[in-house]
This record gives structure tokens, sequence and C-alpha cells, in this order.
């Protein structure tokens, strides 16, 4: 492609303004809705795979976007009335559909790394732990953008009427939406029997992809290469009908769509397991003595090492040789609404944890792994339930500390209103004789270990009524 050609195109196309758009429209709405990028540690700009997973998510109205600019786009010489004045022309017309395709995918292209930079130079700030796993992810992304634009381009030079832009954007929108709703996903139920919706092999034909829940999940290879032979088999569909000017020839030109399609449907995986994959790199412990994190959060080790040793030896005082002898972050991935498992012989460290996110100073962070410990919780993943857990786990690590203590929650009005709950039910405790008290604790740690008992209802007796 000749390069004054593409600095033509450039400056009498709308190619750079559908580029700026992209960008625009994504830092506008990162501002403008900051908690709808993640938060915690799933934040766009905590760790390299969720900063391009959570791009990814944006292309659900940013891909209709770049389809409905790239039809504007091929609108053009139907607008200025030289169709048939460029068809005698002995420029070849596939030519002329290289620059001006080159130079939509050129800017939309560009504005997708600048949003990349945007969030990597955030994220080089937040995190020690550095990869490559997350460029494909990114590249099928900016791939998405092209291939919607150049699509666009060849609809609207086969059907040049006005209302095909906006037509084929409001398509392309009710498509991902259609792809993250009901058509492309399967509703399934827990064992424990809460419904949960998993996504299908459907869905993965949307450029966009689900939110971001954990740091420890990707996208598998067979989806980036699924997802790329499709976007490839559209894009060629989309030069094609550029360069078609015969209704028969046009027909033809949708053969690499559906053939993407149909090879993709082949490649792209059917259990969602397959589909979001735990990332093995980032789930790789990293150890301070007893006290170990994931490889994504290695950064944060230093933090949690002194309080998870003193946790530690205070469990130990208090319970023995049934106390835990280690604290490790979660490295596996839990299925939406499924119940927790836990060890006895590990607290578990939770970074998005209210209680950890909301600690001050390695006094109250020891509190909270301390209580982690001993009642670690039994709410459904991705469902927050509280009370009597959270009641449990205040009066035994106050049996723990020896005086009740007011643990740390992302809510204050929620910290003081717990505290005020288990200040009667700690006296009524600290009451009964030591054997007794130990006999309580023993009996709701199995009740919490176990997630199959009330951890409440075994600490003040009400589970042997």
């Amino acid at each position: 492609m000749n390069a004054r050609f593409l600095r033509i195109e450039l400056k009498r196309s709308v190619a750079p303004w559908a580029g700026a758009t992209v960008l625009a429209t994504t830092l506008g709405y990162r501002i403008l809705l900051r908690g709808a990028l993640g938060s915690g540690t799933t934040a766009w700009t905590a760790q390299w795979t969720a900063m391009a997973l959570w791009i990814r998510s944006l292309l659900f109205y940013l891909w209709p976007l770049a389809v409905g600019l790239g039809a504007l786009q091929g609108l053009r010489d139907h607008r200025s009335k030289i169709s048939e004045l460029l068809a005698t022309t002995p420029r070849p017309a596939r030519h002329r559909a290289a620059v001006a395709a080159g130079a939509m995918a050129a800017t939309l292209a560009s504005a997708c790394a600048l949003l990349v930079v945007v969030g990597a130079v955030q994220v080089l700030a937040n995190t020690e732990y550095t990869h490559v796993g997350w460029l494909p992810i990114s590249l099928v992304g900016a791939l998405a953008l092209v291939a919607g634009a150049v699509l666009g381009m060849g609809t609207a030079r086969a059907l040049p009427y006005v209302l095909t832009p906006p037509l084929l954007a409001i398509g392309a929108f009710v498509f991902t939406v259609l792809m993250q709703m009901s058509p492309g996903r399967t509703q399934t139920a827990t064992v424990s029997g809460f419904p949960v919706t998993e996504p299908n092999q459907l869905s993965l034909l949307s450029p966009a992809v689900q939110d971001v829940r954990d740091t420890l999940t990707t996208l598998s290879a067979s989806v980036h290469i699924g997802q790329t032979i499709w976007l490839l088999g559209m894009a060629a569909t989309g030069f094609a009908l550029l360069v078609a000017a015969r209704p028969r020839t046009r027909l033809l030109a949708l053969t690499p769509v559906l053939a993407g399609a149909a090879v993709a449907l082949l490649i792209l995986p059917t259990d969602p397991d397959r589909m979001f994959v735990v990332d093995k790199a980032a789930a790789e412990p990293v150890c301070d003595g007893p006290v170990c994190v994931t490889r994504t959060q290695q950064g944060r080790l230093d933090d949690v090492a002194g309080p998870g040793k003193k946790a530690l030896s205070l469990l130990h005082a208090a319970l023995g040789g049934r106390a835990p002898v280690s604290v490790r972050e979660n490295d596996t991935v839990r299925k939406e609404g499924t119940t927790p498992k836990w060890s006895g012989r590990t607290v578990p460290l939770d970074f998005d944890d209210g209680g950890v996110v909301a600690a001050k100073g390695e006094e109250e962070l020891t509190w909270v792994l301390i209580g982690k410990g001993l009642v670690p919780g039994c709410s459904p993943v991705g469902l927050a339930v509280t009370g009597g857990d959270d009641l449990a786990r205040t009066v035994a690590v106050a049996w723990v500390l020896g005086d009740l203590k007011s643990l740390p929650d992302m809510a204050e009005s929620a910290r003081l209103h717990i505290y005020d709950e288990a200040r009667p039910l700690w006296k009524k405790f600290r009451a009964l004789p030591p054997a007794q008290q130990r006999a309580r604790i023993d009996a709701m740690r199995a009740a919490a270990l176990s997630c199959k008992e009330d951890a409440l209802d075994a600490l003040t007796g009400d589970a042997s009524r």
C-alpha cells in the first residue's frame, strides 16, 4: 500500500474520527463510571490480564460503534456520486478498497493500543507480576474492531442507503447484548441448588467478554484461535463486498464469514471450564515462611507476612495441635454459587475480602486473619451473605485475644452493628467455664469448616437443642 495514498485517505475519510471516537468514549466511560471497571484486585488497572479483559468487555458497545462508523465510511463514494467515475479508472478496485480499509484499520488499532498504554502505565505502578498472557486478549480485541469496521464498510458499499450505518450499528449492538444474555448463556444449578448461568459456545462469537471476577482466570488458547478465525472471515467478507460489483459476486463474498463461523464453532470449546481457564503461572505460590500469596499479589507479601505469622502463633496458643499452620491466598477458581470447602490447616487469605481491605495497620489485619482461621465463611461464591458468621467470628477472635474487638468491615455502620450485637454474646460466652468455652469453640469451628451447620448456633449452644 502506497504511504502517500494512505495519508491522503486519512485526511479525507472518517477513519481518524473513528479512532478518536473509540478512544474518547472509552476514556469517558472509565472516568464517569469508574466503579464499572472493577475494584480491588480485579480493577482494570490492577493486573495485566484484568486490564485486557476489561477492555474486551467494553466491546459490547465499541464493536457496534466501529461497525457503524465503518458503514458511514463505506457510503462515501455513493454520497459523492462518483461510483461510476471510479469504475472507469484504470486503478483496480481492490487497491482503492485496501487504502480505505487500511486507513480505518490503522486508526482503530492505534486507538486500541492507546487504551492499552493508558491502562499499562497504571498497571505497572500497581503490580510486580508481569507477563505476556494478556497480549492475545488485546490483539483479538483490536482485530474485532478492525473486522467490524471493514464489514460495515463492505455492507454499506453493497447497500448504499442512508439508514444502513445506524441499522448496522443497532444490529451489532443487539447481537453483543444477546450474546451476554440468554442466547449466549446456559442456565444451570450448583450442587447446593443455587441457579447460575454460564457462557456457552455461541457467546464466544461475540467480541465482548464477560466481566472480570478474579485475577487468576484468562481465556484459553482455543478461544483465541476460534475467535481469530471468525474475525478474519468477517474482515475478508467486508473487503470482498468492498470490491464486488455484481450481485452474484456479493453473494459469494459472504462465503468467508460463513466459513469462518463454521470453523470457529468447531474450534471454540463447549465446556465453560475450557473457555475461561486458570492461569497456572499467575496462581503459583510465593511464600515467606508459612504465609503464601499467588504470584499476582507477590508485591503485597511483605504486608501480610508479619500479621499472618502472628495470627498463626496466637491460633496455635489457643487451639494447640488443631490450629492452622499456614496462611494461603486461594489459588483455585470456584464456580459462582458454589459453597466453599475449607481446610482446618490453612487460614484463607482473600485480598478482596471486606475485612482485609478495611484493615488499618498490622494489628487489625492480624485480627482479620485470626477470624478467618476460626470462621472462614460459608457464603456461596458471588453472593455476599452476612450475619451469623460475622457474629461468631467476632466472639471467637475475642476468645483468642481475651478481649472483644471491633473487626474491620468495608462499611463502618456494619462494623459497629456487628460489634454491638456481639457484646451480649461475648458476655454470656465469657461467663462459661474454660472447658465449656473450648468445647463451644471446637463445635463452632467444625460447623464453620464443613459449611453444613450454623457456626453461631454451635457457638451459643443452640445447635445441640
